[in-house]
């Protein structure tokens, strides 16, 4: 198995394991297909999820396609506008946004700011006038929309903790608009990821067209309407998510008498099925029904399956053309280390090299030291070449970052 033009086993040997392994060519062709998906929307800003994978190297690509950035801590920021991401390519997100956070993203000049809440609106108002700036801004919407994708993703049903509920938007977006400080030009809305059917996009789209006019109606003058992201990828062999040629068909047709900006915000469409995370066997453990197939990447490494149960795809390096059926596990002190139970898969011994696919989206950028496990590398390639993206971060580093105060001493 090689990513691009070079051998996975090349990368185990000179970087170890585990590591993520990330495509160039991959991040751009999706890139590419989600703009080319939007060839109907003429005015619009596409701004990559930075939460999904937010590597220095991966920005960079993504940046050189012409993409800004959807944005969610004064962290994710500063990672975008280092990566050569223009400020007002910058959308920031997030609904428990702090006062420093406010006066950063002011300072910086970003594009924009999601209100999540009256009382965000008010303080960013109050900030903005004490700095002498004026913020430009649209106000989340909760449309209670059931997204049908897992609870710990959803984000757009009325007990969900984003934006206001729709019922109520009228009265804060007036009040809003009034304040000093801020240009509330529009509204926002996002209801979830990893999604596999349009008919809830659709239905909230239609639902923030319905507030666009009202608005309007009301004196409000709205001239951007953010859409969010969640389009869901395959992770399983057989899953035909929605395309974003699809989607944006749907788009197209939804919004073509809003006559507004777009702004969308995709993540894992654009980085999921451009990584993977590569890891070698330790050993295969005998087990009362199936053998345990024990890796050296753990959930501290890919936390999805253990916070989701989400599936992904395991293969091994160099098949041998017979298979088995194991259970899946790493070395995490917890039972939650499970990636698979039952699952059939490439025949596998210790040594053996496999990879976790669609794993360039919520992989790294979860990864934790637990279990004082360092943090995982990555690695981006490029045709023939690659480059160490992420250095792997060990223990003895994180341990280095710690106290023992002189009382205790």
């Amino acid at each position: 198995m090689h990513a691009e033009d070079v051998p996975l086993p090349l990368i185990a040997q000179e970087v170890g394991t585990p590591v993520y392994v990330y495509s160039r060519a991959t991040l751009e062709r999706h890139a590419q297909v989600f703009r080319d998906g939007l060839n109907d929307v003429p005015d619009k800003l596409i701004a990559f999820a930075v939460k999904a994978n937010p590597n220095l190297a991966v920005l960079k690509v993504l940046q050189s396609q012409g993409y800004g950035a959807d944005v969610v801590s004064v962290g994710e920021m500063r990672r975008a506008l280092a990566a050569g991401i223009a400020p007002e390519k910058v959308v920031f997100s997030g609904v428990g946004k702090t006062r420093a956070e406010l006066i950063a993203g002011l300072e910086a000049g970003i594009g924009q700011f999601n209100i999540e809440s009256e009382e965000e609106g008010l303080e960013l108002a109050e900030v903005a006038r004490e700095l002498g700036l004026e913020a430009q801004c649209t106000l989340r919407i909760n449309p209670d929309v059931d997204a049908g994708t897992h609870d710990k993703i959803s984000t757009g049903k009325a007990d969900n903790k984003f934006g206001v509920p729709i019922s109520q938007a009228g009265q804060i977006f007036g009040k809003l608009a009034s304040e000093g400080g801020v240009n509330l030009r529009g509204v926002a809305v996002h209801i979830g990821s990893q999604l596999g059917d349009l008919a809830p996009l659709e239905n909230a789209f239609n639902k923030l067209g319905e507030l666009v006019s009202a608005l309007r109606g009301a004196g409000h003058t709205i001239t951007h309407v953010d859409l969010g992201g969640g389009l869901g990828v395959p992770y399983k062999q057989g899953e035909t998510p929605p395309s974003p040629a699809e989607y944006g068909a749907m788009v197209a047709r939804v919004t073509a008498d809003w006559g507004v900006k777009l702004i969308f915000e995709p993540g894992r469409v654009i980085a999921g099925n451009a990584g993977v995370l590569l890891t070698r066997v330790v050993r295969v453990k005998r087990g009362v029904k199936d053998p345990f197939v024990i890796v050296d990447a753990a959930m501290n490494d890919l936390a999805r399956p253990a916070l989701y149960g989400a599936y992904h795809d395991f293969t091994a390096v160099e098949p041998n053309g017979r298979d088995m059926t194991a259970n899946i596990v790493g070395p995490i002190c917890e039972t939650g280390d499970t990636f698979a139970m039952g699952r059939l898969c490439d025949h596998l011994e210790a040594g053996d090299l496999a990879v976790f696919r669609t794993a360039g989206a919520y992989g790294a950028t979860m990864a934790s030291s637990y279990n004082s496990r360092g943090f995982v590398a990555e690695v981006l390639v490029d045709g023939d070449k690659y480059a160490v993206v992420a250095d792997r971060i060990d223990a003895g580093a994180i341990m280095d970052a710690e106290r023992v105060p002189e009382w205790l001493a």
